[in-house]
């Protein structure tokens, strides 16, 4: 059983019937139905859905697998650098992503089903903090094109994008506007979520691996014309971002202290802020009001949230929002601004609201619930836009720069972009646009066809690497002899398909009775309550130890791939399913088929839990 009579009652998260469930059905009904298949077991690999909502594409059960001890790492590394590898070839941040993601790979995970999320988060947050306490070092063994690339932004996406072109032989410049390099990691999130001794650790891990020129407090559009950049570089990647807030929508809100959320933050974030506001109002929803509101507070300020949507509706990740209600932050949700109140030196002094209700979207005044939030600063976090000044013509009208399926800027040949400039989002989304924009200028730096990225787009675990890497790989294939009953052969993979890039497996295609109720281990805290948050600058997040992080991986189902329960081997009445030998096996290669003895009953994809087992050989 997935769960205890216990948990049964008192887990809000358990269900025994799905919706539309009309008919009981036995378990023994559903697997012992002898030899109707006429089919036998292959194994097939497919995505899991962690890895489907990760916007940066990261290999998610793979290091969750290597970090439980599934998938062993070759002698000469530890699993901690085993694991740092395999996160880190699609994000090279992973300390900062499991301090700040929002995690929608959690959201997509299918051990939801059976009580809660794997901590992803936290793990990755393990690897990352173990990656900096070990010294790792990205590789870059990889010859040099002689192609040099100008990346135009050093924050998430351009430095994403300068280690995915090094990884494939291709020096770059990185031009940014600031002093220092992190972008939004920097200037737009504070430190106490983004400590400055990992960010700054990842940063340089990146530069250090040579190749990568850097210009800081250069502005390309002025202080370097568009025109030098496309005639000096083989390609050109614009990374910007988006760093000019919108202005609240309402009447009189053009005064000095009215700003947006991303000048309030870089403000913050550069030192350069003066601190004179006793009650600061930050008109938004998201995280980057909460940002604004958290810095407030531990500045000494009062601080009032004011959202178009209900608390459970806002955009803001929930652990967030109680974050900044433990602060002191007080949240007013379902209301909307009308007016900013301006004093006699046309300071705004208050800040009228009324009640909303959302139709189609839009917020529609509730008449007669008007009130006044008096106040000394009132931010705007309602969205956000590039600041193309001096870059005209990359602007498709909405301050952004459009980009085809393979990121390329529409119109300008050898122009690449990635990150918020195309659609402003997560940075892990900024992060997977700049792997994507990499793969696309090494095609077109190589004159290769740009071919249609796969369906399911992101990092896969690789079966033939995998043998590889583990001196498994097959023989070298020849055309001699006869080419029939290849299954005792060793130049081909038997008995195995991989749909990875075409299909996400979906919780109904796994054994979820085998899995037993597990309480996800939580990360403490370090979030000040209202009496302490004043100056509180430190880590919010305490990571896991190496025993908690084990612990917490062990819980991923690893779905659509073998995690070597025996289930198959046991419950086979034929003895057909059988562990290969111990020095022929490795990941995804644990169990075979014996076809002699194979009837065709199925029980073994039926007690698969992670849905490896596909009943698809034989008659149709």
């Amino acid at each position: 059983m997935a769960a205890s009579s216990k948990d049964v009652n008192t887990r809000l998260t358990f269900r025994r019937f799905k919706d539309d469930d009309s008919k009981y059905r036995s378990l023994g009904e559903d697997i012992f139905n002898e030899d109707h298949s006429h089919k036998c077991p292959t194994y097939v690999h497919r995505t899991p859905p962690c890895q489907g909502s990760c916007p940066s594409g990261q290999d998610i059960r793979g290091w969750l697998d290597i970090v439980r001890g599934i998938e062993k790492p070759p002698e000469d590394i530890s699993m901690q650098e085993y694991a740092f590898r395999r996160s880190t070839d699609a994000n090279p941040f992973p300390s900062m992503m499991g301090r700040v993601c929002p995690a929608p790979c959690e959201e997509g995970c299918n051990r939801r089903q059976v009580e809660e999320f794997v901590g992803i988060n936290s793990v990755e947050q393990y690897i990352g903090d173990s990656a900096k306490t070990s010294g790792f070092s990205f590789d870059n063994s990889a010859d040099m094109s002689g192609k040099n690339i100008a990346i135009v932004g050093g924050g998430p996406a351009g430095l994403a994008a300068a280690y995915q072109l090094r990884r494939k032989g291709h020096a770059s410049v990185i031009f940014d506007d600031h002093e220092e390099l992190g972008g939004m990691f920097k200037y737009g999130i504070p430190g106490y979520r983004t400590p400055r001794t990992f960010l700054n650790h990842e940063i340089q891990r990146i530069l250090d691996m040579g190749g990568i020129e850097v210009k800081l407090n250069t502005r390309v559009g002025q202080d370097v014309s568009m025109e030098s950049i496309e005639n000096d570089y083989d390609a050109v990647i614009w990374a910007i971002g988006c760093k000019t807030g919108r202005p609240i929508p309402v009447k009189n809100a053009e005064a000095p202290n009215c700003v947006s959320g991303v000048d309030f933050l870089e403000a913050f974030n550069k030192g350069d802020m003066q601190v004179t506001a006793k009650h600061v109002v930050c008109v938004g929803g998201g995280d980057t009001s909460i940002d604004v509101v958290s810095v407030a507070r531990r500045l000494g300020a009062a601080a009032t949230l004011t959202s178009l949507f209900a608390r459970n509706e806002m955009t803001a990740s929930e652990h967030e929002v109680q974050d900044a209600l433990r602060e002191g932050v007080n949240i007013q949700d379902g209301v909307m601004p009308l007016e900013v109140i301006h004093g006699d030196d046309g300071r705004a002094i208050g800040l009228k609201m009324c009640q909303c209700n959302m139709v189609d979207d839009r917020p529609e005044p509730v008449e007669g619930t008007e009130y006044v939030i008096d106040c000394d600063l009132i931010v705007s976090a309602i969205g956000q836009t590039g600041d193309l000044e001096g870059l005209e013509s990359l602007d498709n009208g909405k301050g952004l720069i459009d980009a085809d399926a393979f990121f390329r800027v529409p119109g300008h040949e050898g122009h690449f972009v990635a990150g918020d400039i195309v659609r402003p989002h997560l940075l892990t989304t900024a992060i997977g646009h700049a792997s994507i924009c990499a793969d696309s200028i090494d095609s077109y730096l190589s004159d290769k066809a740009f071919i249609k990225r796969p369906k399911v787009d992101v990092h896969h675990f690789s079966l033939p690497n995998k043998l590889h890497e583990s001196a498994l790989a097959p023989d070298e294939f020849t055309h001699d002899g006869d080419e029939r009953g290849t299954d005792s052969s060793n130049y081909a993979i038997h008995n195995f398909e991989d749909r990875s890039d075409k299909e996400i497996i979906s919780s109904d295609r796994l054994f979820l009775g085998h899995f037993e109720y597990t309480e996800r281990l939580k990360r403490d805290d370090n979030v000040p309550d209202t009496e302490h948050v004043l100056g509180h600058f430190e880590d919010r997040i305490v990571p896991l130890s190496e025993e908690q992080a084990i612990t917490e991986a062990s819980r991923c189902m690893s779905c659509g791939m073998c995690f070597e329960c025996d289930n198959c081997v046991i419950y086979c009445p034929q003895d057909a399913v059988f562990r290969v030998r111990k020095d022929k096996k490795t990941m995804g290669r644990y169990v075979d088929t014996d076809y002699s003895r194979c009837i065709g009953c199925h029980i073994c994809a039926d007690v698969c839990p992670t849905g490896y087992i596909d009943m698809a050989m034989g008659d149709h």
